[in-house]
Protein backbone atom coordinates (compact mmCIF):
# COMPACT_ATOMS: atom_id res chain seq x y z
CA UNK A 1 0.00 0.00 0.00
CA UNK A 2 1.20 3.62 -0.82
CA UNK A 3 1.59 6.41 1.80
CA UNK A 4 -2.11 8.27 2.08
CA UNK A 5 -3.21 12.21 1.71
CA UNK A 6 -2.40 13.85 4.99
CA UNK A 7 -2.65 17.21 3.19
CA UNK A 8 -4.03 19.35 0.08
CA UNK A 9 -3.25 22.33 -1.68
CA UNK A 10 -4.78 23.73 -4.18
CA UNK A 11 -2.45 25.95 -6.86
CA UNK A 12 -3.45 28.48 -9.31
CA UNK A 13 -2.24 26.23 -12.34
CA UNK A 14 -4.90 23.68 -11.34
CA UNK A 15 -2.41 21.54 -9.68
CA UNK A 16 -2.41 20.05 -6.21
CA UNK A 17 0.16 20.21 -3.50
CA UNK A 18 0.19 17.01 -1.96
CA UNK A 19 1.35 15.96 1.61
CA UNK A 20 1.27 12.48 1.90
CA UNK A 21 1.18 10.42 5.41
CA UNK A 22 4.95 9.89 4.97
CA UNK A 23 5.80 13.12 4.92
CA UNK A 24 6.71 13.67 0.88
CA UNK A 25 5.42 16.51 -1.11
CA UNK A 26 3.86 15.93 -4.42
CA UNK A 27 2.50 18.04 -6.93
CA UNK A 28 -0.65 16.48 -8.89
CA UNK A 29 -2.02 17.68 -12.28
CA UNK A 30 -5.50 18.13 -12.24
CA UNK A 31 -5.74 19.41 -16.25
CA UNK A 32 -6.53 16.34 -17.48
CA UNK A 33 -9.56 15.74 -15.47
CA UNK A 34 -11.28 18.51 -15.66
CA UNK A 35 -12.79 18.28 -19.15
CA UNK A 36 -14.35 15.18 -18.26
CA UNK A 37 -17.62 14.01 -16.69
CA UNK A 38 -18.17 14.74 -13.41
CA UNK A 39 -14.85 16.89 -12.92
CA UNK A 40 -16.03 19.63 -15.25
CA UNK A 41 -16.95 21.51 -12.23
CA UNK A 42 -13.37 21.65 -11.15
CA UNK A 43 -12.76 24.17 -13.97
CA UNK A 44 -14.83 27.05 -11.98
CA UNK A 45 -11.27 28.13 -9.20
CA UNK A 46 -13.43 28.69 -6.82
CA UNK A 47 -14.73 24.92 -6.67
CA UNK A 48 -11.72 23.71 -7.84
CA UNK A 49 -10.10 25.40 -4.25
CA UNK A 50 -12.65 23.52 -1.55
CA UNK A 51 -10.58 20.34 -2.16
CA UNK A 52 -9.93 18.52 1.31
CA UNK A 53 -8.23 16.08 2.50
CA UNK A 54 -10.74 12.55 2.84
CA UNK A 55 -10.77 9.39 4.05
CA UNK A 56 -6.77 8.75 3.12
CA UNK A 57 -7.33 10.66 0.13
CA UNK A 58 -8.92 14.07 -1.27
CA UNK A 59 -12.70 15.35 -1.78
CA UNK A 60 -14.42 18.58 -3.27
CA UNK A 61 -18.01 19.25 -2.30
CA UNK A 62 -19.63 17.46 -4.16
CA UNK A 63 -18.20 14.36 -4.38
CA UNK A 64 -15.20 13.97 -6.84
CA UNK A 65 -12.42 11.98 -5.50
CA UNK A 66 -9.12 10.37 -6.65
CA UNK A 67 -8.11 7.06 -5.86
CA UNK A 68 -4.67 7.68 -3.07
CA UNK A 69 -3.19 5.42 -5.20
CA UNK A 70 -3.63 6.98 -8.49
CA UNK A 71 -2.40 10.76 -6.41
CA UNK A 72 0.81 8.57 -5.16
CA UNK A 73 1.74 6.84 -8.55
CA UNK A 74 0.91 10.08 -11.12
CA UNK A 75 2.20 12.67 -9.32
CA UNK A 76 5.38 14.73 -9.15
CA UNK A 77 7.61 14.40 -6.34
CA UNK A 78 8.95 17.83 -5.06
CA UNK A 79 11.68 16.19 -2.15
CA UNK A 80 11.52 13.02 -0.93
CA UNK A 81 11.38 14.36 2.66
CA UNK A 82 10.29 17.02 4.32
CA UNK A 83 12.44 18.51 6.46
Amino acid sequence: MYPRIKDVKPQDDYTILLTFTNDELKVFDMKPYINKGFFKQLQDKNYFNTVKPFMDSIQWKNGQDLCPDTLYLDSQSLTSQRN
